[in-house]
């Protein structure tokens, strides 16, 4: 799939370019192209340097909490909710812990440690499926809420917006926590409705009464507040809790006696390998949409969005973040660099800016973790899997936008 993305970026600014040539004489449009690759090749060296440092940081953090036993607090928090969710898997079955090992992980945006324990947790429910090849209940809701991306820390995000000079990087903190929720809830819900799954047991009405609550809160808090005062709150609450997560996951270290100094450099490492190693997919992706962009195809595409918005009187500020949405459920760097390409070209602080953030931390990839979870096991049918994971999907962007007009309109 990515290979289809990669590869029709080119082709559709081919075609595009060629028409612009033949049939309005543009005959620098080539010239465009050529200068885009290579402007964009540049760019894409240098955000990826750039963010060495940051990610650096932001990595050795985040194997401090895992060395320290935050993921495995998180993990005992969410088995009660889990086994109730999936009454097919046996009590104490390592399935569950894998589960909520999995979401843990990737709440705290631990992607390479994520990664590992959904294959493995895939793996183990593959155990207890008795058609090898058809999804079982189980392991579709697991999949769905991967999908609906929870996302609780979403730290590569503020990393890019660092690194193209956003003035508050973690601005778009409260946003994403509550689109997430959004895209989550719908997930489970789409899922729950398909496999009539109880939602009304007291363990799982009391998770999600806390979480509504939670959400609810931070809604109508922000809702009652001018438009000024609600980014400063916003800006102060995500700074706050933030820097307040970093001294938890040091101070628990330094309780248990971890040497919070040595994971943190550990972290850290990896956090430099990962800068660099992301350099050829983001010179690839960025190179591919600055010929898109320098092509004329990206605007006809956002110009075809506006008339419809215009036709239905509809605010149209919206529009520039939708290819970040488009590509999302179908390729995680994909949509990252189009969340790049759209700070870049407008500005990290814009509405579209911002927007394409909260679309990007709300929503993951579907069907690549379909494809590398259901192939992991041999799965060929997905059954309600792709539905449910697209109206997540759906769901999140709907309230990204929802509430980035909100926060930032």
């Amino acid at each position: 799939m990515l290979n289809l993305i990669w590869s029709g970026f080119f082709l559709i600014a081919l075609l595009t370019a060629a028409v612009k040539l033949v049939f309005l004489g543009d005959t620098q449009i080539f010239a465009g192209l050529m200068s885009a690759l290579f402007t964009q090749a540049k760019a894409a060296f240098e955000i990826s340097l750039g963010l060495t440092g940051v990610l650096s940081l932001w990595l050795g953090i985040m194997r401090v909490g895992e060395k320290s036993g935050f993921v495995q607090l998180l993990t005992q928090g969410l088995t009660p909710l889990f086994s109730r969710l999936m009454p097919d898997i046996p009590k104490n079955h390592p399935a569950l812990g894998a589960i909520v090992m999995n979401i843990s992980a990737n709440a705290l945006g631990l992607d390479n440690a994520a990664t590992p324990l959904g294959i493995k947790a895939m793996k183990e429910l593959q155990t207890l499926n008795p058609n090898p090849e058809t999804a079982s209940n189980a392991q579709i809701l697991f999949l769905v809420i991967n999908t609906s991306s929870v996302t609780l820390f979403p730290v590569t995000i503020f990393t890019y917006r660092a690194q193209l000079g956003a003035a508050n990087p973690t601005d778009v903190f409260i946003p994403i926590l509550i689109a997430t929720y959004f895209s989550t809830l719908a997930g489970l819900l789409a899922v729950a409705f398909m496999q009539k799954i109880n939602l009304f047991d007291k363990v799982v009405m009391a998770y999600l009464a806390g979480m509504t609550l939670l959400i609810g809160g931070l809604l109508a808090y922000f809702t009652s507040l001018p438009q000024e005062a609600m980014l400063a709150q916003s800006a102060l609450i995500s700074n706050a809790v933030l820097f307040l997560l970093v001294v938890v996951f040091i101070a628990d270290a330094f309780y248990k006696k971890v040497n919070a100094y040595e994971a943190f450099v550990e972290g850290a490492k990896e956090g430099f390998q990962t800068a660099i190693t992301i350099i050829p997919y983001l010179v690839a992706m960025l190179a591919a949409i600055g010929v898109f962009r320098a092509s004329g195809a990206l605007d006809i595409l956002n110009d075809g969005m506006r008339f419809l918005t215009r036709w239905f009187q509809v605010d149209s500020r919206f529009i520039d973040a939708l290819p970040t949405a488009l590509i999302k459920p179908f390729s995680g760097s994909g949509a990252r660099a189009l969340m790049i390409d759209t700070m870049k070209t407008l500005g990290a602080d814009s509405f579209a800016g911002r927007l394409s953030c909260i679309i990007q931390g709300s929503t993951e990839t579907t069907f690549y973790v379909l494809a590398v979870y259901f192939g992991a096991v041999g799965i060929k049918n997905i059954r309600h899997a792709a539905g449910c994971g697209i109206m997540a999907d759906f769901a999140g962007v709907i309230a990204s936008i929802l509430i980035a007009y909100r926060f930032f309109g």
